[in-house]
């Protein structure tokens, strides 16, 4: 995210929100009260707050599918059949569930039966295959595994391979199944027809669940590695509740949230579901994201609030501008990711009036969030957090003489770090020593412990940050360290250019990796301005950080949850021969122009005959 000086909230910004702020204030303190749960008696979770909302709202709109809509009080029926069942199959508290459906309503009311039965869900990733799948089900030792009928295929494929009783191998057909449960392909226990007959009140158990009960393992994407596997908390899911929902979305009974973001994933399912659950609203899914749908369904369901990512908006934005865009029920979107030269332009376009940009981590015990409204911000967090500064050469937070951390000054950019309390403890990873790779001690005095997000954030003041990149997601290059987001966000802001990937390249001969954008035009190929690109680069970009090479691409390869597949564009680089047919296009040493990549000059860079 690129600061300017309208980024920095000063003091008349912050008046002009008092109105707002007094208006809110009982909600807030509530959303924290009821966020911040500390008695460990105190009933709470998934299960317990739906269960609060049927009895607010029983006869309203819960879930909205396609052409389908379940109430609360028949949705909690459906989870609690599935409760009910689940634990006559011997399955308790602390017991782990793979649970592999994609987004519809049967993953959801899988998800909120197991939930009611203390159990914990283990949220795979429907788009995993092979020895990937196989890691991630292990990982976590399920006693039972619950399968969609539009996934077995890949399921079957490595089912030798996994670490599952055959008996507590579970189906669900990819159809309605509260009206036809469909036939189980043979070695499946067909879910809907064996809890068919079960008790649909509330189990005993929901009233058994705490704040330190675990409720989720959600994995990290796995583009780089074997994905991990993060803990997350029936405590969690109430921070989620009443920060997003109470404080920040505000929702109630008439409100429906249309999200198309992965279910497996803690923005869609903890995020957006929670924001939900917390006004007795309505929950509008999609299976996948479809950008020329993507309206047209907003307008069908009434939607007053969307879940985002970054990504998606733009993806949205790039459709062809329509007459009615602005005409839309939705006032209000909860996400992370938007970049800001997007921000703006999505807000006026489409008529939305609240941005809930948030920032959060699925593993970490810190959440920021954007609930006065301003722009290109994640907000605040009412958590014990610092910026401290970072040397990315070394790649190390700085200490001073004392041996002790120091924060940043306002306006500055440091490494976020938040402090691991009783207020706010790190759950972490299902391996414990990738947990302690992830835990600073000794910070600002002995004996203190901070989770290290591994992110850079900015400072903007009034304890507002901006999200500035992943420390991960920077390159070397003429003995300087360029940020990926910082020249993406440069990038995509010439007119010509919709979308852009930053990412390192080696060049042969040369010291650390070049910068190299993926690029997908606005225009037809022959129209865009290689040249006057090239100078708008030059202009805006300081000499280390302006692209070496482009390559042209009609459409960005994304992971389920819209993260770039980087891995494998570094891997191809600028090869002509490895990148699909896609044209790439070099800036060599001495031209104001970039030419396209042909045989020859990519033999002449491998060979060093250009000075870079």
């Amino acid at each position: 995210m690129t600061s300017s000086t309208t980024d920095v909230i000063t003091w008349g910004m912050m008046l002009k929100k008092a109105p707002f702020i007094m208006r809110n204030l009982p909600r807030m303190i509530k959303g924290l009260k009821i966020g911040n749960i500390t008695d460990p008696a105190q009933p709470c979770g998934l299960g317990w707050t739906f269960e609060q909302a049927v009895k607010r709202n029983p006869r309203g709109t819960a879930i909205l599918y396609e052409n389908t809509r379940f109430n609360y009080d028949e949705f909690n029926q459906w989870g609690n059949r599935i409760a009910h069942y689940l634990i006559n199959q011997g399955i308790k508290k602390g017991d782990v569930v793979g649970v592999f459906i994609e987004n519809r309503p049967e993953l959801l009311a899988t998800v909120l039966g197991v939930a009611k039965t203390g159990a914990v869900c283990a949220m795979l990733n429907t788009s995993q295959t092979g020895k990937v799948l196989i890691h991630s089900f292990n990982l976590v030792n399920p006693k039972a595994a619950i399968v969609g009928g539009e996934l077995t295929d890949a399921f079957d494929e490595v089912r030798s391979d996994l670490n599952v009783e055959d008996d507590k191998i579970f189906f669900l057909a990819d159809q309605d199944t509260t009206k036809d449960p469909g036939v189980a392909p043979k070695g499946y226990q067909n879910l809907a027809t064996e809890s068919a007959n079960s008790p649909t009140h509330n189990p005993d158990t929901t009233n058994r669940i705490f704040y330190d009960d675990p409720c989720f393992y959600i994995y990290t994407s796995g583009t780089t590695g074997l994905p991990k596997a993060g803990i997350f908390k029936h405590g969690r899911w109430m921070k989620a509740y009443g920060g997003f929902g109470i404080m920040a979305m505000r929702m109630g009974p008439k409100d429906v949230m249309y999200s198309t973001l992965p279910l497996y994933h803690a923005t869609g399912l903890c995020v957006c579901w929670g924001s939900a659950i917390a006004g007795s609203s309505g929950f509008a899914i999609r299976r996948k994201f479809s950008a020329s749908n993507f309206w047209r369904d907003v307008r069908k369901y009434n939607a007053t609030a969307i879940g985002y990512v970054g990504e998606l908006c733009r993806y949205l934005l790039d459709q062809p501008a329509m007459s009615d865009d602005a005409n839309n029920p939705v006032r209000k979107m909860v996400g992370n990711g938007l970049r800001p030269n997007v921000w703006m332009p999505f807000k006026k376009r489409f008529g939305v009036e609240e941005i809930t940009e948030l920032y959060a981590a699925s593993d970490g015990n810190i959440g920021f969030t954007n609930i006065f409204n301003f722009d290109n911000t994640v907000g605040f967090s009412p958590m014990s957090w610092a910026l401290v500064e970072y040397d990315k050469e070394k790649e190390e937070p700085v200490r001073g003489s004392d041996g002790f951390m120091r924060k940043v000054q306002k306006g500055g950019q440091g490494l976020l770090i938040a402090e691991i309390n009783d207020k706010a403890p790190l759950d972490g990873y299902t391996d414990p020593e990738k947990t302690k790779k992830v835990i600073m001690t000794d910070v600002f005095e002995k004996g203190d412990r901070w989770f290290n997000t591994g992110d850079m954030l900015r400072d903007i003041g009034f304890g507002h940050t901006q999200f500035v990149d992943r420390l991960g997601d920077t390159f070397r290059w003429k003995g300087e360290n360029v940020s990926t987001t910082e020249v993406e966000n440069i990038v995509s802001g010439y007119p010509q250019i919709s979308e852009a990937v930053v990412y390192g390249v080696e060049i042969p001969n040369t010291n650390g990796r070049a910068g190299m954008a993926s690029i997908t035009p606005a225009v037809p190929l022959e129209e865009l301005d290689f040249k006057h690109l090239c100078g708008y680069l030059r202009e805006s970009l300081p000499a280390y950080a302006v692209p070496l090479f482009l390559r042209i691409k009609q459409q960005m390869e994304t992971t389920g949850t819209f993260k770039y597949q980087k891995s494998h564009l570094k891997e191809q680089a600028f090869d002509p021969s490895k990148t699909n047919g896609e044209a790439v296009y070099a800036l060599l040493p001495g031209n104001d122009e970039f030419v396209e990549v042909t045989d020859e000059i990519l033999t002449g860079i491998n060979k060093g005959e250009y000075r870079y």
